[in-house]
């Protein structure tokens, strides 16, 4: 169940669309592999760029693993065998990521918003 806290009908102005269309919500019980996420979120994020699909908030937890953003540096991480080790393609240096730990992935078009990333993240 989505808390008050993440209530999308609470949003900020310029985070709702236009057309007042919400985002779909989606809170999984189980542990998510990350390869199977991010497939899903490519997959979904191409349809919501062609109109095929809602946007999407999706709060989720993984399975032990870290990610490596284009800032790691292998030489960085104390443990490599500890855990999977996922490249994401995305700032930042090693993530650790397990179960307990609530992930949000916001899949939003943001050619159907304000143009403002740091209005969105506020």
């Amino acid at each position: 169940m989505v808390s008050e806290t993440l209530n999308p009908d609470a949003a900020p102005p310029g985070f709702l669309r236009d057309d007042g269309e919400k985002p779909e919500w989606r809170v999984e019980a189980g542990l998510i592999a990350y390869p199977d996420a991010v497939a899903l979120m490519e997959a979904r994020a191409e349809a919501i760029a062609r109109g095929e699909a809602r946007e999407l908030v999706w709060l989720i937890e993984h399975p032990p693993l870290y990610t490596a953003g284009v800032s790691a540096r292998p030489e960085d991480l104390i443990a490599p065998d500890r855990f999977e080790v996922f490249a994401s393609g995305r700032g930042g240096q090693y993530t650790y990521h397990g179960p307990g730990q609530r992930v949000v992935y916001v899949m939003l078009d943001l050619n159907k918003r304000r143009k403002d990333v740091r209005a969105f993240v506020q």
